[in-house]
């Protein structure tokens, strides 16, 4: 009920001053109310530049990155799961060579990405669902194809699964032992 005493207040004077004056204090009332009433549970920009903080704090090592154009996953048989709830923990890491060098191992995000990043936490935070997010399956572990922010700012709030656009690549372990070996 704290940020109404402000209204509430505004209110009061308009009443006390009556006129002009006091229909005009009114107003400016109503719509710092109504301001507050769509903010109610007071998550709005200043507090996902405080999450953002919070969340790019501690980078921890490079994002696992997984070449979707070149070796054994550029050429694995797919299969299209469809869209399921993943668990967060699942998602190891991208398919985009850029994303594994701005994001850490935990998706905390770049500092260029705040905006972004703030767009998706202030609906994500009031409890409405993040979009759907486009993810590679190898075995049990899931790469981003799209959806990096939404990852982060779901690990942020601590939500647990996620909805994603699931393809399985299915590789052929003789293309992957290939694939190490000359890597190595």
């Amino acid at each position: 009920m704290r940020p109404f005493l402000l209204p509430a207040a505004l209110a009061v004077g308009a009443v006390v001053l009556g006129g002009v004056p006091g229909f005009l204090l009114g107003f400016a009332a109503a719509c710092l109310a109504v301001d507050r009433a769509l903010d109610f549970r007071g998550l709005g920009v200043e507090q996902a530049g405080t999450a953002f903080r919070r969340a790019s704090r501690g980078r921890t090592g490079a994002l696992a990155y997984l070449a979707d154009d070149v070796g054994w996953a550029a050429v694995a048989p797919r299969r299209r799961l469809g869209v399921q709830p993943i668990p967060l923990a699942s998602i190891v890491g991208t398919t985009d060579r850029h994303k594994a060098a701005t994001f850490d191992r935990s998706f905390r995000p770049p500092e260029f990405s705040r905006e972004r990043w703030s767009q998706l936490w202030v609906p994500a935070s009031r409890g409405e669902p993040l979009p759907a997010i486009a993810v590679y399956r190898v075995g049990d572990e899931h790469f981003v194809r799209d959806g990096h922010h939404r990852v982060s700012v779901a690990r942020a709030l601590g939500i647990e699964t996620i909805d994603a656009d699931v393809v399985e690549l299915q590789p052929s372990w003789r293309m992957v032992s290939v694939a190490h070996s000359t890597a190595a």
